[in-house]
């Protein structure tokens, strides 16, 4: 691969690693601690600061901030990370923040994700592989994206919130709860309105295992009584059905937030609370 192209107007302060075949244009500013893998490419007026790594072949469009520090009043400079996996595309106009101390350090956008202009990755935020965030997407601190999941134009997610794989988000939205795996949310506030029956087809769901996802979300979150009653259920009933699972996996896990989006007209189920931290921005 080829040397680094570095156009004369960028600034790349001494340390900062710039991999074979990178191309950095104009009035772009990458800082000591940043790292470039293989065939990055950043088109101008790029900031890349603090200790962020770039995965080879991560392309970053016009004014786009990534690894600034962390909107959290409590941060005080101490030493965090950002990641940006192989393949992803970042638009213009995007901030990924690093983490903060209290987030476990480090903010990851996984590999092929793509980040569309003007969306909003707080501090300690971990994105999955295949990610999509639509244009002016906003995601607060510590929000979780599980693998091929889509958030729609303009929906704001609160922090701390943990969004299931392939689920998919409307856009406008406001998410306050999480959100399982193959979810559809939609509204203010997002309300569960069905599955990503599109995403699982295209990734070879079958259609026995639709049908049988369409009767688990029934009961796990229409159907009336007590939710964690309906968790043990749905794991019986639908023991060896990957899918079904994949749910019940998640919604038992005990570092969620254990509230989850509403379904039509009912409360949302929840499985205990969390203490909401104080004094953070997005």
């Amino acid at each position: 691969m080829s040397a680094p192209e570095i156009h004369a107007s960028a600034s790349v302060a001494p340390g900062a690693r710039i991999g074979a075949g990178c191309r950095i244009g104009p009035f772009c500013a990458v800082g000591p601690e940043a790292v470039l893998e293989d065939g990055v490419e950043l088109a101008s007026h790029v900031v890349v600061e603090g200790a962020t790594v770039l995965g080879a072949g991560v392309r970053v469009l016009p004014f786009a901030a990534i690894g600034t520090p962390p909107q959290d009043v409590k941060y005080r400079g101490e030493p965090t990370r950002c990641e940006v996996g192989a393949g992803t595309l970042i638009r213009e106009g995007v901030t990924i923040h690093r983490a903060s101390v209290g987030g476990g350090g480090v903010t990851r956008v996984g590999p092929n994700c793509m980040v569309m202009a003007m969306a909003h990755v707080a501090h300690d935020c971990q994105l999955g592989e295949g990610v999509i965030l639509a244009n002016n997407v906003m995601l607060g601190g510590h929000v979780h994206v599980g693998a091929g999941a889509f958030i729609g134009g303009g929906a704001a997610v609160h922090q701390t919130v943990q969004i299931g794989r392939l689920a998919m988000v409307s856009g406008l939205a406001g998410v306050t709860n999480d959100i399982p795996p193959f979810g559809y949310v939609f509204g203010l506030p997002a309300r569960l309105v069905g599955f990503n029956k599109i995403g699982l087809l295209r990734r070879g769901a079958s259609r026995d295992q639709l049908r049988t996802l369409r009767v688990a979300f029934a009961l796990l979150f229409k159907d009336p009584g007590e939710f964690a009653a309906k968790v043990e259920q749905a794991a019986e009933r639908f023991a060896g059905e990957a899918l079904v699972e994949e749910i019940v996996a998640f919604v038992r896990d005990p570092g969620r937030r254990r509230q989850f989006v509403r379904s039509g007209r009912m409360a949302a189920p929840e499985l205990g609370g969390v203490d909401e931290e104080n004094g953070e921005g997005g």
